[in-house]
């Protein structure tokens, strides 16, 4: 049995450590493992594989394929893979929200202090050397608590529900929105709403989180029409992907105080081009698709894909397994 790990990416955090494939090798001595940074000259590896552990598979790779079971990826985000001929296969699919979803939320919980305590506005100060007490109180919108105000989440997942959990346990009250509305109020969250009742949490909502997969139904969801539902001193924190705003209109919002604020973490262009319009907006909080770094990140891997490892050896039914033709 042959597992193939290779990860091809610019940025080395992504990349899986030599160490993690060697620990496999170690604990699952039944295995032959394969670990590379780059696909040139791995058709052989990607023929053999029964389990592929990676970021991106094109249509022509997985044509390559003759033993392939299952690809695991280290990303929350499936997009990349469902093409027609892996969604239509029989090639189980799992993913890694589980590894990203507590960094995530911690780094929600941060962009809603730093909008509601105005902490980008005081460090702009700190570098021109002004004690800006009075334009802190006077200029846009005023410090406000945090406990009290309404979170409205857009998605239930991994991020979502440990972001609800921390948020009300700081005196927030929670909303969200989620797409398996039978499934009722996970802990932390007050009331849950079909996506199509999307337009009911948004008037409601201080701070309006997305934090959804990235499918058909949520590309372009929060556009002009919905940002203009939104409260005038409220605040829009984008986790998600960056498709699923309208960056357009959140940036015409934002110029004409529309809303009071915004923080995002992801954007239609990765890297953020030096010419984009966004840059320029004093009431954007711009961070550079950072949420889910951690210096525990692979240690985090390892212990979730051991785990379905494990499991997959045994032939138990494997965790984090992706509806293909749901996305998610």
């Amino acid at each position: 049995m042959k597992l193939l790990i290779v990860i091809h990416h610019r940025f080395e955090l992504w990349r899986a450590p030599g160490w993690f494939g060697e620990r496999l090798a170690e604990h699952f001595p039944e295995l032959e493992v394969v670990q590379r940074d780059s696909y040139e000259g791995i058709d052989e590896q990607l023929s053999e594989a029964e389990i592929i552990f990676t970021i991106s598979l094109r249509p022509d790779q997985l044509a390559t394929t003759r033993n392939l079971r299952w690809i695991h990826a280290p990303t929350a985000a499936v997009h990349q893979f469902l093409f027609p001929q892996l969604v239509d296969s029989d090639v189980i699919l799992t993913n890694s929200t589980e590894v990203h979803g507590p960094v995530v939320a911690e780094h929600v919980i941060a962009l809603i202090f730093a909008l509601a305590k105005k902490i980008p506005q005081a460090t702009l100060m700190q570098q021109k050397h002004v004690w800006g007490k009075e334009a802190m109180w006077r200029e846009g919108y005023c410090p406000r608590e945090i406990a009290g105000a309404t979170l409205g989440l857009i998605g239930l997942g991994s991020i979502g529900r440990r972001v609800a959990v921390m948020a009300s346990a700081l005196g927030m009250r929670v909303i969200a929105v989620r797409e398996h509305i039978d499934k009722g109020a996970p802990d932390g969250v007050e009331a849950v709403f079909a996506p199509s009742e999307l337009d009911k949490l948004l008037p409601q909502s201080d701070f309006v989180v997305m934090a959804a997969p990235l499918v058909s139904a949520t590309q372009g969801l929060l556009n002009a029409e919905r940002i203009a539902l939104m409260k005038p001193d409220s605040f829009l924190i984008n986790v998600g992907r960056g498709p699923q705003v309208d960056e357009a209109a959140l940036a015409s919002a934002l110029r004409r105080r529309r809303i009071a604020g915004a923080a995002l973490d992801v954007f239609e262009q990765e890297p953020l081009p030096p010419d984009s319009p966004l840059w320029n907006l004093d009431n954007l909080l711009i961070t550079p698709h950072t949420a889910g770094l951690t210096a525990k990140l692979w240690d985090r891997h390892y212990d979730l894909f051991s785990d379905n490892l494990r499991r997959y050896v045994s032939r138990q039914p494997l965790r984090y397994v992706v509806d293909k033709h749901k996305g998610y």
